[in-house]
């Protein structure tokens, strides 16, 4: 009889890591009188800010969440625009959408990824000013905020940094160094802290910004809209009295889902370093063969995705790839289908494709490879010779 041959480990684009610490803070508050409206959300919501360098946090339910949380504090709705990137998740643009107000698109630049700031105060000093612009950092690569920033200032639009990709990530100016979600250059940030993220709490999310006001908006809206603060009340005659003063949501992170989180952060540094070291790896062993993600000067990203871009003869082949390599036990993914092509902004906006080349083009050749920080040695080798192996032969 033939020994039956090992079957190699299967490998996602991207993968959470829980390890027995997480899972010991999570059963203590299981264990404990508050599972949801305790002491953890806050504590939570304090350690995340102090990481990034926000003044205020606040903890929802999704990164989703967060975006809708952002865009409505602002004051964003019916007629107004917001702007975001086409080459992103669906919930920069939703966030938008979901206050009535309408979604316009600004393409990405080739050598960050990230919103092109020249397209922007091209249309800007058009005179086609949005009320809210969503910058994505895609991939970890920190969207150029100084420069959006002033933009912002210049023209009087609101800023927000879509985080969701750079918990861990940082940027220098003027030889200080910021850390994305600190609100030095935008006026709010969201988080995500889904499973293949940075952290996960299994889902939420945080809304982070410097602004007093900003922050006791978007905690209100997130808890049904109701004030309980007695210098904000029409009145107060007894202890239990609250008031819902506008239309909110309860997108409400639990004391669990905390707990998991703050337990993550104990190790989000090391787990950036080793994403950047895999990310160095598959560098040196692709770029001879396709074009490898940016990593511009004076940023530090913390790399939550590795997207490759085929080339030459595999240009039109990216489905054949991604195809070979499945059959390796090796499970890729495309960031993303651009979000003016759904059929929803196609249909009901009216927006097509052709409008956002740079967009359109790294969506057309893009793979998405595993990266996260449990890959071992032997896994980052076993990918790096799928890949090379498959894109060595002519494409048939």
């Amino acid at each position: 009889m033939k020994p039956a041959q090992d079957t190699p480990t299967p490998l996602s684009y991207g993968k959470q890591w829980i390890s027995e610490d997480d899972i010991a803070a999570v059963v203590e508050v299981l264990r404990s009188p508050w599972i949801t409206q305790g002491k953890k959300v806050p504590e939570f919501e304090r350690r995340v800010a102090d990481y990034c360098g926000a003044k205020h946090a606040v903890a929802v339910s999704s990164g989703s969440a967060a975006l809708h949380m952002a865009a409505l504090a602002t004051g964003l709705g019916p007629g107004d625009t917001g702007v975001t990137v086409p080459l992103t998740f669906v919930s920069s643009a939703n966030c938008i959408a979901h206050t009535g107000a309408e979604v316009d698109f600004v393409d990405i630049a080739a050598d960050t990824f990230c919103l092109d700031v020249d397209a922007l105060a091209a249309r800007c000093a058009g005179g086609s000013v949005p009320r809210v612009v969503v910058a994505v950092d895609f991939a970890g690569v920190p969207a150029n905020l100084p420069s959006l920033f002033e933009l912002a200032e210049r023209y009087g639009f609101v800023l927000i940094e879509d985080a969701a990709h750079s918990l861990g990530s940082e940027y220098r100016l003027a030889g200080r160094d910021y850390r994305c979600g600190g609100c030095a250059h935008a006026h709010l940030a969201t988080l995500s802290f889904h499973p293949v993220k940075a952290i996960t709490c299994g889902e939420g999310g945080m809304v982070l910004t410097n602004d007093d006001h900003l922050a006791h908006r978007v905690r209100r809206l997130a808890g049904h809209g109701l004030e309980r603060d007695p210098s904000r009340l029409s009145r107060n005659d007894s202890p239990w009295y609250h008031e819902m003063q506008e239309l909110g949501f309860n997108y409400r992170l639990t004391d669990f889902q905390a707990a998991l989180g703050l337990s993550q952060m104990d190790r989000l540094e090391q787990w950036a370093r080793r994403r950047r070291e895999i990310v160095q790896r598959y560098n040196q062993a692709f770029r001879d063969l396709a074009d490898i993600p940016p990593w511009p000067e004076n940023t530090l990203p913390a790399f939550h995705i590795y997207v490759l871009r085929v080339r030459g003869a595999w240009r039109d082949h990216r489905r054949l790839l991604f195809e070979r390599l499945a059959q390796r036990g090796i499970t890729p993914q495309v960031h993303y289908v651009p979000v003016h092509t759904q059929p929803y902004y196609q249909d009901r906006l009216g927006r097509r494709s052709g409008g956002f080349p740079v967009a359109e083009d790294t969506y057309y050749r893009c793979l998405t490879l595993p990266l996260y920080p449990s890959l071992t040695d032997a896994d980052v080798s076993r990918v790096i010779a799928a890949v090379r192996e498959i894109l060595n032969q002519p494409p048939s």
